[in-house]
């Protein structure tokens, strides 16, 4: 299944109905806590490729000191409060945004950035049809841990077989994943897939 199940759009509102309070709260908790801890904006935004490869602006909490960062940054560049967000993924709260927007979904592949995608084979292409999620099967089985092909693997295998089912299913077990920190560092830098090129462009948080 090449594209989005049907009524998918209605599930991913459903979901923003139901946390949408509870978001805001902890989004607020987060937001005090990235600007207590550095200067800077709370928020960041960054180029990310999302279905049939239309490029769209994510929000993130920022987790970075303010300034030009490396796209794997060491970990003197991660705030305080950062590294708890990053621990617990609240640092990708404000995508709810753009699944608000239309741009992600709840669940999908997570977005990607541009010169990535440029890499990709057809077959990895495929992870492309649905719209980027806020969580994934990629994010549930190892995320970081795992190689960026074996992350591409999974977002494929999401695409052929999701359903509302797989959807739930994956969004009870990212709760477990939260609370576990499981494969949140990592980001091997020598996957030919994920190498930034010398001349990739820093971000800023």
């Amino acid at each position: 299944m090449d594209r989005p199940y049907r009524g998918k759009r209605i599930v991913d509102l459903g979901v923003l109905a139901l946390v949408a309070g509870p978001a805001l709260l902890i989004g607020a908790a987060c937001a005090l806590a990235v600007r207590l801890t550095s200067p800077g904006p709370v928020f960041f935004r960054q180029e990310r490729v999302g279905r049939d490869g239309v490029t769209f602006q994510v929000w993130k909490f920022r987790t970075m000191v303010a300034g030009d960062n490396p796209v794997f940054p060491d970990a003197s560049r991660i705030t305080s409060a950062g590294r708890v967000l990053r621990r617990t993924s609240l640092d990708e709260l404000p995508q709810l945004i753009n699944v608000a927007l239309g741009e992600m979904s709840v669940v999908g592949p997570r977005p990607t950035l541009p010169y990535q995608v440029a890499r990709y084979d057809d077959h990895q292409r495929r992870r492309l049809a649905v719209r980027p999620g806020l969580t994934g099967l990629a994010q549930v089985s190892g995320r970081n841990a795992l190689s960026w092909g074996d992350r591409i693997d999974l977002d494929v295998r999401y695409v052929e077989t999701q359903s509302v089912r797989t959807d739930l299913s994956i969004i009870a077990r990212t709760f477990s994943t939260m609370l576990s920190g499981e494969g949140v560092e990592g980001h091997p830098q020598d996957d030919p897939l994920a190498a930034p090129e010398p001349t990739d462009e820093a971000t800023p948080g």
